[in-house]
């Protein structure tokens, strides 16, 4: 009876990739149902199968890989612009009071303004060539990264540090050995969060004032009810926001092999 008990156990004991396919089959299945029964209008839920022959015809067209390799280049150069920037001066913030008073104020009140509020001012600035478009992501990203940075530096352990001091460590050292080893992994996860507000911020960008990039297909498709390139721009922006986020953890594993997570 207790080995029954345990064999049954087991069938629902799977493994965490067993739950992924899962998940992903029942979405799939739910869309399947929705769409291929009749009660929803396509122009509402095209089917899977339309959405195909959508990505298909965009792609006799010419038009989805230059879109989408234009919105990747956007938001790679302003996410990086924004990264490198972000992270020193979010460490230099959570080592110095006298630089957390100085650049605090600024950043918060810019980091509470709508970046969409934004846009009209940025295509006046800057036009509405690529340059505007990065603007966007950099604003949106920047702000926000830096005082994710600054909390996860500020919360390395201060024995952490006083084992340093004592141990003789000084100055550069001190950031070096102890504070970056400490805080990279968590600025690693404050990257990742940005990269997906990075694509936000891109499609909004690319809503209002653009010739090319996926933003401008799903808006100009939305303009003709055909919802099936609309689904077509939003897979490829979350299939690049899946790739890109596997990215980010398979990174974070190599670089920081001593870094141990809840659950896993």
């Amino acid at each position: 009876m207790e080995a029954n008990n345990k064999s049954s156990f087991n069938i629902f004991h799977l493994e965490p990739r067993s739950y992924m396919i899962l998940s992903v089959v029942l979405i799939l299945g739910g869309w399947c149902l929705l769409s291929f029964s009749g009660r929803v209008n396509p122009i509402y839920l095209p089917s899977p199968w339309d959405v195909a022959k959508a990505f298909v015809s965009l792609q006799e067209e010419g038009v989805l890989v230059p879109y989408t390799l234009a919105s990747l280049y956007r938001v790679l150069v302003g996410f990086l612009v924004a990264a490198a920037l972000a992270i020193p001066l979010g460490i230099v913030m959570a080592t110095s009071k006298r630089a957390e008073a100085f650049f605090e104020p600024f950043i918060d009140f810019v980091r509470y303004l709508p970046v969409t509020a934004l846009i009209p001012l940025m295509i006046l600035y800057f036009g509405i060539g690529d340059f505007e478009k990065v603007a966007v992501i950099f604003v949106g990203t920047f702000f926000q990264l830096v005082l994710m940075v600054q909390d996860t530096v500020s919360a390395v352990p201060g024995e952490l540090l006083h084992a340093a001091y004592t141990l003789g460590a000084r100055g550069g050292a001190v950031y070096t050995r102890v504070l970056l080893p400490a805080s990279l992994p968590g600025i690693m996860d404050s990257l990742r969060i940005c990269m997906g507000w990075a694509w936000t911020y891109l499609v909004v960008a690319e809503l209002v004032a653009a010739n090319s990039g996926l933003g401008f297909m799903i808006l100009r498709s939305q303009r003709f009810l055909q919802t099936d390139r609309i689904f077509v721009g939003l897979l490829v922006i979350g299939l690049l926001g899946v790739v890109t986020d596997y990215l980010f953890k398979t990174l974070s594993r190599i670089l920081f092999p001593w870094y141990e997570r809840l659950g896993r």
